[in-house]
C-alpha cells in the first residue's frame, strides 16, 4: 500500500470505500474518504485492502484481478450489475447477482447455441456456461454431475435452476415430448410450493433436488425430482405481509364460474388460513381487468395488484394448466387437485365455541354449519363424521376392563383449533408429495448411465423470530457449507499436494462441531426433540431447557440473553436458544417446536380421511397408513419425527453430492426492496462471506484453478504441430510447447500428471495456440530450436554422466581393496580368535588385582602376607599371558588354565573379605564400647544436670523465700516508721500547743508590765522579774534524738572532690568512712545525672543506664533514710543478680510490638551495683563495671530500684557469670584492674584470686 494509492476501507451500507492512508496506529490505519476530504476515520488493518488502479475495470473472472479480496470482489461485482453483468466467475464458481428484471437477450435461444461445447472462460460468464461444464465433465469423466444452487430467499435460485433444466433439455435433448416435460414441471411445482414473503415474492417454500438422467449416449432420458422440508405452517399462518402458497391464489383467481361455484370459493379474504395475510393478486395492467370484482378483497380493491415481472395469478393459473395437460395430467385429476386445495381452504374456515355442558368440550359455531357441509362434501367425508372427529379424539383402553375399548374424549376450542389445523396440514402435506409423485412419473426412463442433478434449496435464513423451519434449514445449510468446503477447499489443497505444487495451505473454519450439536445420537438436538415428543406431556420449555443442560460451555450454544440484539434478550432461557452458525448466530425461539416435529394425526382424524369416499382423497393416505400401525397407546398422539426424517433425507442426499462432480452457482440478492439497480453493498458482502466465497478467493490468490492433464493437452495441440514433434512423450510435448511460447513460469506450473494455471491463464494459453498459422510456424521454430537446446544439454548431461560413471568405478575399486583387506582381517581373526578370547578373558583377570591391592591396603592385621599372595597371583597371570602369546594353545588349554587363575583368584578374595569382615567386628565391637561409654557419660552428665537444676531450683526457692522475708521485714520496718512518725507528729502538736498556751501567758505578763511601768513614777518601784526557763520549752524525745544525730555526724563530706571520694573509695580500709564516700559519691551522680536530664538538647532521647521500671520505681519510692553505717552492716556486703527485659527508648519506636526486646543484667556487692549488662538482638552487648564505668551505669541503691521486690528478677550467680564469660566480661573486667580503673568489688577480689 504505497502512500497516496487508493485502498478499500470498510463501510456500514456501502461494504467498502475507497479512501487514502493518512496514518498508521498499532492495530489500525487512519483512512481519509475520497468522497469526503478532511474527514478521517479508523479502520481495523485487517479490514482495509489494497484497490485495482483503475476502481472502474471489470473482469469476467476475479481470479483476474491484480488484488484478490473480499473488496475488489465486491467492487468487480457492483460494476458489473451496473452493466447489467449479471453473472461473475470466481474461478470456477458462479456469482449470480439477481437484477429484477429481464435482461434482453440474456436467456434467449441463440444464446443457448452460443454456449454449447463452449469450454469455461471462453465466453462471459454465464448460468448456461456451468450447465454446459457439468454436461462435458460428466460425458469425458463417465461420472454424474450436481449444481448447486444456494443463496438467501429472493436470490433468484429457483428461476437460475430453471434456466439450467431448459439449457440441459434443449441442448442435450433427444427433441421428445421428455424434455419439454421436465421443463414444465417446474410451473406446477412452484404453484403448491412457492410463496411470497417479505424477501421474496417467489419464494421456494421447499427444498428440491431435480435429477435430469442421461443414457449411454449422452442424451436426455428422464428425470427425477426429490423434495425436502416443505413449510407446513404457512398453510395456516401467515406473516402480515406474505401469502400462502400460490395455488390458493391462482385458484381464487383464474378458475372458471363453474368450477368456483362447484368448489365454494371466493374471495381470499372470506377464508381464515388467507385473510391473516396478505389478501392482494399479482396482476399486471391486463390481467387487472379480466379478474372480476367479486374475487378482489377490499385490501386489492383499496392497495391494487401486488407487481412482479415474473407473477400473475390469473396467467398462471392458466399456464399451470397447460403445463398439467403437457406433462400428462388430465382434467378428472386436475380437478381433484383444485377440489382437495379448495377443502383445505373451507376447512379454516369452521369455528368452534364452548358446549356449555358438563364435558367440558366444545361444539361447532352454528355459522360454520354451510362450512363444515361444504368441507366434508370436497373431501369426501360425512358431515356428522367430520363433526364428531374435530371436536373429539378416540382412546384405546390398555388396562383395566376390556382392552381395545374405544372411548371418545371431548376436546376444548383450543384442543380442536389444533386438531382442525393439523388436518389441514396433512391434506396438503400429502397433497404436495402426490404432486410431486406424479410430476416423476411424467418423464419416467428405464436405464440411466449419469444424471445430473441441480439442488434448489432455501440459503441461510434469519429473521426477527426463527422457529423450527429455519432451525432445519439452517442445519441444511451447515452441511452444504461443509461439503462445499471439502469439495473447493480441502480437496483443492490435496491436489496440490499430491501433485507436489507447493501452494500455501489455506485455514477455513470447520463447523463439524456445529453439526455435531444439531445431529448427534442421544445429545444432539434433533434427537432430544425426538425424545421430549416421546413424553406423555411434552413442553417446548423442557426441550430448551434439555438442551441448554446438555450443552454447558458448547461454544456453539448459548443462551438468547447473550445475543447482540436486544429483542432477543427478552426471551427466557426455556423459550429459546442461540446457535453460532458459519455465517453468524442465530436466536431459535422454541414454541411450537413440539407441535412442528410430529408429523401424525389423531387416530380419529387419521382413521376418518383414510375411508373418505373420495378415491383421490383415500389415496393420499394410503402409504402413510400402510406405513404404520394404527394401534396407539391409551390416545396418545403417534410420533412420526419430521426433524429425522429431513435429517436422513439430508445424509442421502449428501452421500449422492459426495458420489458426483460438483459445481456451485452462488446467487446473491442485491437489496432487501426487491427492485432493480439498487445494489446495497454492505449486505450483498454479508452474502459473499457468508457463502464462502472469500475463503475461495484466498484459495486462489495462491493457487491454480485451471488444470489439465499431459495427455489431454497432446490430443488437443498434436494436429497443429509438425510429425516431428508429435513422437514426443505428452510431458515433454508439453515442456517444450511451454518453453517455446516463452510463458512466464509464475502463470503455470508442472505437476506430477498435469499442468496447472493460474486464474485466466489458460484462456490465454489456448489463443495463443489457436492464433494464425504464421504464428504457429513461428512457434515450430521455437519449440524446434528449444529441442536442439535441450537434447544439447542432455549431451552435455552424458558427458558429465561418464565423468561420474569413471569416478564411480575408481570408487568402486577402492571398496573391492577394502573389501579384500576385511575379509582378509576376517580370515585372520577367525584363526587366532581362540588365542584372543583367552587373552581377553585373562586380562579381564588382570584387571581385578587393582581391586585385589584395594582390599590388601584396606587390611589392618596380615596385610604382608596378603599383599605376598597378590603378587604372586598377579605373577601367575602375566605367565599366562606370555605363553598365551608366545605358543599356541588349545581353547580347553587356555580354559583350564584361566579356570585355575579364576578360583585361586577367587580364594584369595574369600580370604581377604573373611579378613575384613574379622576387623570390621572388631571395629563393631569396639565402637559398641565407645557408644557404652559415651551413653554412661551422657547418663552421668544428665543426672549431674538434674542436680544441678534442683539445686538451682533449691536456691531459686531459698531466694524467693528470702525475698518474701525482706518483704515482709520492710512492710514491717514501714509500719513500725509510721507508728513512729504518727507518735512524732501527736507530741509535735502537744507541743504547738504548750508553746501557744505559754505565749499567751507572757502576753498577758507584758501587759501588765507595761500598764504597771506607765502608773508607777519611776523604775525603782517595779518589782524584778524572775527568770525562769518554761519546762514547756523542752523538745521530745524524737527530736532531741535527730538532732544529736545529726550534731554527731563524724565525717563532714561536702566539700570533697570528685576524685577526693573516689580514691577514698578505692584506698581507704575505714569500713565507716569508706561507707561515708560511698554514699556521698553516689548521692552526687545522683544530682549530677538529674542535672543532665534537666538541661538536655531538644529532641534527643534521655540517656537511660537502667530500665524504665527501675528508675519510675526510684522515682515513686524514695527509700527511708538509714545511716550508711548501719546499712552497710545490714546488708553485710552480699552478693546479688538480676534480670530483667530492657528496651532502648529510641528502639521502641523501631519495634513497636517489643519483638526484639533486650535483657538487662545487674550484680549488687552490697547496696550498690558492681557490673551491668545489656544484650539486645542484632547489637554487640554493653558490658560495664563499678569504677570504669560509673557514669553510664545505674546510680541508684539497690533498695531505691526496688528489684528485691520483682518476683522472678532475681537469678542464680551461675547463671549471671555464664552470660557475663560468654559476652566476654572477664577480659574486660580484667583490662579494668590492669588499668586500676576498676573499684574495688567482691568480682574484682574474685577474678584476682583466679588469676594468682
Amino acid at each position: 500500500m504505497e502512500d497516496g494509492k487508493p485502498v478499500w476501507a470498510p463501510h456500514p451500507t456501502d461494504g467498502f470505500q475507497l479512501g487514502t492512508i493518512v496514518d498508521i496506529g498499532s492495530d489500525s490505519l487512519t483512512i481519509e474518504p475520497l468522497k469526503q476530504r478532511g474527514k478521517t476515520f479508523l479502520a481495523p488493518i485487517n479490514q482495509v485492502f489494497p484497490a485495482e488502479d483503475d476502481v472502474n475495470k471489470h473482469v469476467e473472472d476475479n481470479c483476474s484481478l491484480m488484488y484478490l479480496n473480499e473488496a475488489t470482489l465486491l467492487n468487480n461485482v457492483r460494476v458489473r450489475y451496473s452493466k447489467d453483468k449479471i453473472y461473475t466467475f470466481v474461478a470456477n464458481i458462479l456469482i449470480a447477482v439477481n437484477p429484477y428484471y429481464d435482461i434482453p437477450k440474456l436467456y434467449s435461444p441463440e444464446t443457448i447455441k452460443q454456449y454449447h461445447g463452449r469450454s469455461l472462460g471462453t465466453l462471459p460468464p454465464h448460468v448456461y456456461a456451468i450447465a454446459d461444464k457439468s454436461y462435458r465433465d460428466m460425458k469425458v469423466l463417465k461420472m454424474s454431475q450436481s449444481i448447486i444452487v444456494s443463496g438467501e430467499s429472493g436470490a433468484g435460485k429457483t428461476e437460475n435452476t430453471k434456466f439450467v433444466l431448459r439449457y440441459l433439455t434443449t441442448s442435450y435433448g433427444t427433441g421428445q415430448d421428455i424434455d419439454e416435460r421436465i421443463v414444465e414441471a417446474n410451473p406446477l411445482l412452484e404453484a403448491f410450493g412457492n410463496a411470497k414473503t417479505v424477501r421474496n415474492n417467489n419464494s421456494s417454500r421447499f427444498g428440491k433436488f431435480v435429477e435430469i438422467h442421461f443414457n449411454g449416449k449422452n442424451a436426455v432420458v428422464g428425470g427425477f425430482v426429490s423434495h425436502y422440508l416443505l413449510e407446513k405452517s404457512r398453510i395456516c399462518r401467515q406473516g402480515p405481509d406474505e401469502r400462502n402458497y400460490h395455488i390458493f391464489y391462482r385458484l381464487c383467481a383464474g378458475a372458471s364460474e363453474d368450477i368456483r361455484q362447484k368448489f365454494h370459493l371466493s374471495s381470499p379474504d372470506t377464508f381464515r388460513y388467507l385473510n391473516r395475510g396478505c389478501t392482494r393478486f399479482f396482476a399486471n395492467k391486463d390481467t387487472d381487468k379480466e379478474i372480476l370484482q367479486n374475487r378482489k378483497s377490499p385490501e386489492y380493491l383499496k392497495s391494487g395488484p401486488l407487481k412482479d415481472p415474473l407473477l400473475d395469478d390469473q396467467g398462471d393459473f392458466n399456464r399451470m394448466c397447460v403445463a398439467m395437460k403437457k406433462i400428462g395430467l388430465d382434467d378428472t385429476e386436475k380437478l381433484d387437485l383444485f377440489r382437495v386445495v379448495a377443502g383445505v381452504l373451507n376447512l379454516g374456515n369452521i369455528d368452534f365455541e364452548e358446549a356449555g355442558s358438563t364435558s367440558g368440550g366444545c361444539t361447532i359455531k352454528n355459522q360454520s354449519s354451510q362450512t363444515l357441509e361444504n368441507c366434508a362434501e370436497l373431501l369426501g367425508l360425512e358431515e356428522e363424521d367430520l363433526r364428531v372427529s374435530l371436536t373429539t379424539r378416540v382412546m384405546l383402553t390398555t388396562a383395566g376392563g376390556a382392552k381395545g375399548t374405544v372411548i371418545k374424549v371431548p376436546l376444548k376450542v383450543e384442543q380442536a383449533n389444533n386438531a382442525r389445523d393439523a388436518l389441514a396440514k396433512a391434506i396438503y402435506s400429502r397433497l404436495f408429495d402426490h404432486v410431486v409423485t406424479r410430476v416423476n412419473q411424467c418423464f419416467p426412463f428405464d436405464s440411466s448411465a449419469n444424471f445430473i442433478g441441480v439442488l434448489d434449496i432455501a440459503g441461510f435464513e434469519y429473521f426477527e423470530h426463527n422457529s423450527f423451519e429455519q432451525f432445519c434449514i439452517n442445519y441444511c445449510n451447515e452441511k452444504l457449507q461443509q461439503f462445499f468446503n471439502e469439495r473447493i477447499l480441502k480437496e483443492e489443497q490435496e491436489l496440490y499436494q499430491r501433485e507436489g505444487l507447493g501452494v500455501n495451505e489455506v485455514h477455513y473454519v470447520d463447523n463439524q462441531d456445529c453439526i455435531d450439536l444439531v445431529e448427534a445420537k442421544l445429545v444432539g438436538i434433533l434427537d432430544i426433540l425426538d425424545e421430549e415428543n416421546r413424553l406423555p406431556q411434552p413442553s417446548d420449555q423442557h426441550f430448551a431447557e434439555t438442551v441448554h443442560n446438555k450443552h454447558k460451555g458448547h461454544f456453539r450454544l448459548t443462551v438468547p440473553r447473550k445475543s447482540k440484539l436486544a429483542v432477543h434478550r427478552n426471551v427466557r432461557d426455556d423459550e429459546g436458544f442461540i446457535v453460532r452458525h458459519f455465517a453468524g448466530a442465530v436466536c431459535y425461539e422454541t414454541t411450537k417446536f413440539v407441535e412442528k416435529n410430529n408429523d401424525a394425526l389423531h387416530m380419529s382424524l387419521e382413521c376418518l380421511v383414510s375411508e373418505s369416499k373420495d378415491r383421490f382423497v383415500r389415496e393420499l393416505f394410503e402409504n402413510s397408513n400402510n406405513s404404520k400401525d394404527v394401534k396407539q397407546k391409551a390416545g396418545k398422539l403417534s410420533f412420526i419425527s419430521v426433524g429425522n426424517k429431513f435429517k436422513t433425507q439430508l445424509n442421502t442426499l449428501l452421500e449422492k453430492l459426495r458420489s458426483t462432480g460438483s459445481s456451485f452457482i452462488r446467487c446473491i440478492k442485491p437489496n432487501l426492496k426487491m427492485i432493480s439497480h439498487q445494489f446495497e453493498g454492505a449486505q450483498i458482502l454479508s452474502q459473499l462471506q457468508c457463502s464462502g466465497m472469500v475463503s475461495v478467493l484466498d484459495l486462489m490468490q495462491g493457487g491454480f484453478p485451471s488444470r489439465a492433464p499431459f495427455h489431454e493437452l497432446y490430443n488437443m495441440y498434436q494436429k497443429y504441430m509438425p510429425p516431428k514433434l508429435t513422437r514426443l512423450d505428452p510431458r515433454l510435448f508439453c515442456k517444450a510447447l511451454f518453453k517455446a511460447l516463452g510463458l512466464n513460469q509464475n502463470d503455470y506450473k508442472f505437476g506430477l500428471t498435469r499442468v496447472f494455471f493460474r486464474p485466466g491463464k489458460f484462456a490465454e494459453f489456448d489463443q495463443i495456440m489457436k492464433s494464425d498459422p504464421d504464428h504457429l510456424a513461428e512457434l515450430v521454430k521455437k519449440v524446434n530450436k528449444w529441442l536442439i537446446c535441450s537434447r544439447w544439454k542432455k549431451v552435455q548431461w552424458c558427458a558429465l554422466s561418464v565423468i561420474k560413471l569413471k569416478n564411480k568405478i575408481l570408487y568402486r575399486m577402492s571398496a573391492c581393496i577394502k573389501m579384500q583387506k576385511t575379509v582378509r582381517m576376517w580370515l585372520c581373526r577367525r584363526k587366532h580368535k581362540p588365542r584372543i578370547d583367552g587373552l581377553i578373558k585373562v586380562r579381564k583377570l588382570k584387571k581385578r588385582m587393582d581391586r585385589f591391592n584395594e582390599v590388601v591396603a584396606g587390611l589392618k592385621e596380615g596385610k604382608q602376607e596378603m599383599s605376598r599372595q597378590v603378587q604372586e597371583l598377579d605373577a601367575s597371570i602375566d605367565a599366562l599371558m606370555i605363553k598365551i602369546k608366545a605358543t599356541v594353545m588349545s581353547r580347553m588349554e587356555m580354559d583350564h588354565e584361566h579356570q585355575a587363575l579364576v578360583t585361586r583368584s577367587e580364594q584369595l578374595l574369600t580370604s581377604m573379605q573373611n579378613k575384613k569382615k574379622e576387623e570390621e567386628e572388631r571395629e563393631r565391637l569396639k565402637r559398641i564400647q565407645e557408644e557404652m561409654e559415651r551413653e554412661r557419660a551422657r547418663r552421668e552428665e544428665e543426672e549431674q544436670r538434674r542436680k544441678q537444676e534442683e539445686e538451682d531450683r533449691r536456691l531459686k526457692a531459698e531466694m524467693e523465700q528470702k525475698r518474701k522475708q525482706e518483704e515482709e521485714e520492710r512492710k514491717r520496718r514501714e509500719e513500725e516508721e509510721r507508728r513512729i512518725q504518727m507518735e512524732m507528729e501527736q507530741q509535735l502538736e502537744a507541743e504547738r500547743e504548750e508553746d501557744a498556751a505559754r505565749q499567751t501567758v507572757l502576753e498577758q505578763e507584758r501587759r501588765d508590765r507595761e500598764l504597771a511601768m506607765r502608773i508607777a513614777q519611776s523604775e525603782a518601784e517595779l518589782i524584778p522579774e524572775e527568770v525562769q526557763m518554761d519546762a514547756g520549752l523542752r523538745r521530745g524525745p524524737q527530736v532531741q534524738a535527730n538532732k544529736a544525730a545529726a550534731g554527731a555526724k563524724k565525717y563532714e563530706l561536702s566539700k570533697w572532690k570528685y576524685a577526693e571520694l573516689r580514691d577514698a573509695i578505692n584506698t581507704s580500709c575505714d569500713i565507716e568512712l569508706l561507707a561515708a564516700c560511698r554514699e556521698e559519691f553516689h548521692r552526687r551522680l545522683k544530682v549530677y545525672h538529674a542535672w543532665k536530664s534537666k538541661n538536655k538538647k531538644r529532641n534527643t532521647e534521655t540517656e537511660q543506664r537502667a530500665p524504665k521500671s527501675v528508675t519510675d520505681y526510684a522515682q515513686q519510692n524514695p527509700a527511708p533514710p538509714i545511716p550508711a553505717r548501719h546499712h552497710e552492716v545490714a546488708m553485710n556486703r552480699q552478693q546479688r543478680y538480676f534480670r530483667i527485659p530492657f528496651i532502648r527508648p529510641g528502639d521502641q519506636y523501631k519495634d513497636p510490638q517489643n519483638k526484639k526486646k533486650g535483657w538487662w543484667y545487674a550484680h549488687f556487692d552490697g547496696p550498690w551495683i558492681a557490673r551491668q549488662m545489656e544484650l539486645h538482638p542484632d547489637k554487640h552487648p554493653i558490658l560495664l563495671v563499678a569504677g570504669k564505668d560509673d557514669m553510664e551505669m545505674c546510680e541508684l541503691s539497690l533498695e531505691e530500684t526496688g528489684l528485691t521486690r520483682k518476683r522472678g528478677a532475681e537469678i542464680l550467680p551461675r547463671q549471671f557469670e555464664e552470660i557475663w564469660e560468654r559476652c566476654g566480661g572477664v577480659q574486660y573486667l580484667r583490662g579494668a584492674i590492669e588499668s586500676r580503673q576498676a573499684r574495688p568489688t567482691y568480682a574484682t577480689a574474685m577474678l584476682q584470686s583466679m588469676f594468682k
